[in-house]
């Protein structure tokens, strides 16, 4: 079994400034405003604003015209320098011998949504885009603002309950390969099973990595 960091990090580039290069490593960038281009391993990728890119090999990063807010996700072996100070990073232990893959993805929910009790097929971490949500594991309540993160373990039944208004999240989980194209959620309670599911996804990368 190898221990690995899973760590969240918040960027934000001045119209046409250039992020100090990014080493190698397994990662997800998502624009969370303005654009930005990506350059890795001799390819370009240019990212509007609700759009995100994974690579692993070192990167470059600048901003638009406009100026960009990132989100960053880096998966590095623990003990491994950071890559600036996250806004949140939990140690992974990861075994499963047929490999894994990072996924990013959106999630949104109407005014009073719920994400009925559920698990995920492995950990992740989440940052809060728009409105506002309670998240409920293991008997602990937690009230997320916009630009707050959260981990969730995967395999703890979780409960969200969105605000008032429309609420949205971004978030990275590291799943088995064999859930790639897959949802990976479980509902946990019979009685939720059927119930409407409110949420509304976009899957932006779905990657398998090399550990």
């Amino acid at each position: 079994m190898a221990s690995f960091v899973l760590a969240l990090y918040a960027d934000r580039l001045a119209p046409k400034a250039h992020r100090a290069p990014l080493s190698a490593g397994n990662r997800v960038i998502y624009v969370r405003a303005g654009d930005a281009t990506i350059r890795s391993g001799g390819q370009v990728a240019a990212l509007a604003g609700n759009s995100a890119w994974h690579g692993a090999a070192g990167c470059e990063v600048a901003a638009g015209a406009n100026g960009a807010a990132l989100l960053r996700w880096e998966l590095a072996p623990a003990g491994a320098a950071p890559a600036g100070e996250p806004l949140l990073a939990h140690g992974l232990e990861l075994a499963d011998p047929g490999g894994y893959l990072m996924r990013c993805d959106r999630v949104d929910f109407p005014p009073g949504g719920i994400a009925y009790t559920h698990t995920h097929r492995g950990p992740g971490i989440r940052c809060l885009l728009a409105g506002g949500i309670r998240v409920e594991v293991n008997g602990r309540t937690q009230d997320v603002q916009p630009g707050g993160a959260w981990f969730e373990a995967g395999p703890d039944p979780v409960r969200a309950l969105a605000s008032g208004e429309p609420t949205g999240f971004a978030r990275v989980m590291i799943l088995p390969r064999s859930s790639r194209g897959k949802s990976s959620i479980r509902y946990v309670l019979p009685e939720d099973q059927d119930k409407p599911k409110t949420q509304q996804y976009q899957i932006f990368c779905d990657e398998p990595i090399t550990l």
